[in-house]
Formats: C-alpha cells, sequence, structure tokens
C-alpha cells in the first residue's frame, strides 16, 4: 500500500511531531508515504477560498495533481486541509467550466487536474482500508482502562456529500470512536461532542469567543466523561485544545486540565513510537498519560 502525505501547514509549522507520528504509524502498518515534493498550502478556509474560487480550486487542484502524476491518493491529519482539498476537488469534478479554468491556469505550470486521485484523512484511511483487527493486531501497547473523550472536528463531517470516506451519519459519528476502541480505550460520549472548537477564522478574529467554545467543549467533557485523554482527528483541533487549556485555567475559567493527542499520536504511541518524537511538543500533560499507559 502507497499514499501520498498531504502534510499541511499547521502540522509542517506548528506540530511537527504530529508529522512524525504519520511517519512512524503508517509504515509500521505496512503503508508506503510518497512526500509529494513541491506540496504547498491546501490553501486553508479564510484565505483564498474566501475571494477567488478558480483561485483556490487551482491551488487544490495543483496539489491533487502531484499524487495524480503518481497514481496514488492523498492522506492528510489536518481537518482543514481535508476539507479545503475535497471541497475544491467536489467542485472541478461537477462544475466543467470551473475545471477548464483552472487547468488553463495550470497549463501555465506545465501540470493538468484529471480527478483521479482521492483526499482520505488518515483515520478513516486506516479504517477504511486496513479496519480495527489490523491496528490491535499491531499494537505493543493496549488502553484498557482508560477512558478517551472525542473531538471529531468540522470539517471531517460537513459538508458529507464532498467526501470520498464519510460517516453513515455525520450526527452520531463512529469511525473515530472505534479506532480508538481498537486501541482498548473505552469511549465517553458528551452531549458537546459535534460543537465547533473555534479553531481558525474565530480564534484569529476574536480569541474570547473561541476560547469560550474550548470551555464549553471541556467542560461537558470533564462533568459527563471525566475522560483520561481528549483524541481528535484534526491538527487544528489539536492546536486549540492543547494550547487554550492555560489560557482559560489563568482565567480561573477552568481548573483541570485534559491532555490531548491527535488520533495519528496515539496511534504512533500505541505502537511502540518514542514519546519525545511523536508527542514531544504536547502543551498539556501527556507524558503522564503515556507514562501510566506504559506503566513506567
Amino acid at each position: 500500500m502507497k499514499i501520498g502525505f498531504f502534510v499541511g501547514c499547521n502540522t509542517a509549522f506548528n506540530r511537527p511531531d504530529l508529522e512524525q507520528a504519520v511517519r512512524y504509524a503508517l509504515p509500521a502498518l505496512g503503508v508506503e508515504l510518497d512526500n509529494l515534493d513541491g506540496q504547498s498550502c491546501c490553501p486553508s478556509w479564510g484565505t483564498l477560498p474566501s475571494v477567488d474560487v478558480a483561485g483556490w480550486c487551482a491551488v487544490g487542484a495543483r496539489n491533487l495533481a502531484l499524487a495524480e502524476e503518481k497514481g496514488l491518493d492523498i492522506v492528510t491529519v489536518c481537518g482543514s486541509c481535508y476539507g479545503s482539498l475535497a471541497e475544491a476537488k467536489y467542485k472541478l469534478d461537477h462544475d466543467p467550466e470551473l475545471k477548464t479554468r483552472v487547468n488553463e491556469l495550470l497549463r501555465n505550470i506545465g501540470r493538468e487536474y484529471k480527478g483521479t486521485s482521492q483526499v482520505r484523512l488518515a483515520h478513516y484511511y486506516l479504517d477504511h482500508e486496513l479496519g480495527p483487527d489490523r491496528i490491535r493486531e499491531a499494537l505493543k501497547y493496549k488502553l484498557d482502562g482508560f477512558t478517551i473523550a472525542l473531538q471529531p472536528g468540522c470539517h471531517s463531517l460537513w459538508p458529507s456529500k464532498v467526501y470520498f470516506d464519510k460517516e453513515e451519519d455525520t450526527f452520531h459519528p463512529r469511525v473515530l470512536k472505534e479506532m480508538c476502541e481498537a486501541l482498548g480505550a473505552t469511549v465517553g460520549y458528551y452531549t458537546r461532542l459535534l460543537d465547533c472548537c473555534g479553531m481558525g477564522a474565530m480564534r484569529s478574529a476574536d480569541m474570547e469567543k473561541s476560547f469560550h467554545l474550548v470551555e464549553k467543549k471541556l467542560v461537558s467533557m470533564k462533568e459527563e466523561v471525566n475522560p483520561d485523554l481528549l483524541v481528535t482527528g484534526c491538527s487544528s483541533c489539536l492546536l486549540q485544545f492543547d494550547t487554550a487549556q492555560k489560557f482559560l485555567q489563568k482565567d480561573k475559567k477552568i481548573k483541570f486540565e485534559i491532555p490531548v493527542l491527535h488520533y495519528m499520536q496515539l496511534l504512533a504511541l500505541c505502537l511502540g513510537a518514542d514519546p519525545e518524537q511523536v508527542a514531544g511538543l504536547a502543551e498539556t500533560n501527556v507524558r503522564s498519560f503515556i507514562d501510566r499507559v506504559r506503566k513506567e
């Protein structure tokens, strides 16, 4: 199995430990990664998609063309990248005039968008291509006795029509839950599961409102689940929950902390990866959780 790894700006610049987790976990499960040399920003929401649809789709199509030329699909760990690339692809595949315009732009750099490669989000890709049983068989460490709360992320769910990998019921998502259960964990439900984390444009425009969304979600999961760990499938959600808690604690909005990891980081750790390599940049105290898992 081989797939193109679309790293994304958030992961590359802010959480390279997450990138290392992907580079450890997928090969350990028999998936070869292609670096998609020359990849650029997706581009993310709040930038080009807001002002120039053809320009947005052209940048996305260029990234997709890198994979198409190698006969590969794309996998990413960022919900924003997943949403932007998948929606651009959907528009191109359903709007012939837009596709013609985009290919006119790409012709200037000697490339063409054909629509032959799919965009995959890491935990969906693992679920659909390997399945929970394959994951269980490869584990060195299991999460028996640990309780997890989830943050699926908006862009992994909606708009569902644009995605190759999707939930059967976006209001009752199951994939991230089942993939965490494959690691041995108990996954708790809380009422604000589907709420937005407030990352992206909201955090850039109004941090107070953004952090208020985080606070409501954290309080809900603490009171209803009391998890050992919060797990997300999106790098943007990871950044939000991992960095916001210290501000909320400082402002006395919360009196607790919930360690946060991306699913691919947690998977890499359960497969035996070095914690410093795949989770060393966490601001929440994930080390105590890891020590408990490994009984150190």
